[in-house]
């Protein structure tokens, strides 16, 4: 586990184009945090650094967006979801084990699916209630996430 604190929207977004960087195909993130916490900023750097272009947008109402890369961009947003077998009808299983990279908006609620492997993104409103600042906490499932959240901290901190 690795835990970081982004003091604006701006540091949220470089984190996660840094990861974006690392990704493989079928790599999943599941990221975890209330309203307001920057799962969909922190969705928007990943796509920067996998090579989407365009504007990335919380698929809400539609609850999968896909967007073009290096790789494909999955990015489902499940908060709509009142029963997470409701995942089913969506065919998760071709976009988790597919081609491309999945990210996953609201994932406690659909935990009984996601794969044994998967790094998991935990964001939270720093205290005092900052106006951007995020606490990220970075909880890797399987030996390719803790990889990858190491090259994440070398990267992030030391310039490399």
């Amino acid at each position: 586990m690795f835990e970081t604190t982004a003091a604006s929207t701006q540091e949220t977004l470089e984190l996660g184009r840094i990861l974006g960087g690392f990704l493989k195909e079928g790599d999943v993130i599941a990221l975890f945090g209330d309203l307001g916490t920057g799962k969909t900023v922190f969705t928007r750097g990943v796509a920067q650094g996998m090579g989407v272009e365009g504007l990335v947008t919380s698929p809400t109402f539609v609850l999968i967006n896909e967007y073009q890369g290096v790789l494909p961009l999955y990015h489902f947003d499940v908060y709509r979801l009142e029963e997470s077998d409701e995942i089913l009808e969506l065919g998760y299983e071709e976009y988790f084990y597919g081609e491309g990279v999945t990210v996953i908006e609201w994932a406690d609620k659909i935990l009984d699916y996601l794969p044994e492997e998967y790094l998991g993104v935990r964001l939270e409103k720093t205290e005092p209630l900052e106006a951007q600042g995020r606490r990220l906490v970075f909880e890797p499932r399987g030996e390719r996430y803790v990889k990858m959240v190491e090259e994440l901290i070398k990267c992030a901190f030391t310039g490399n």
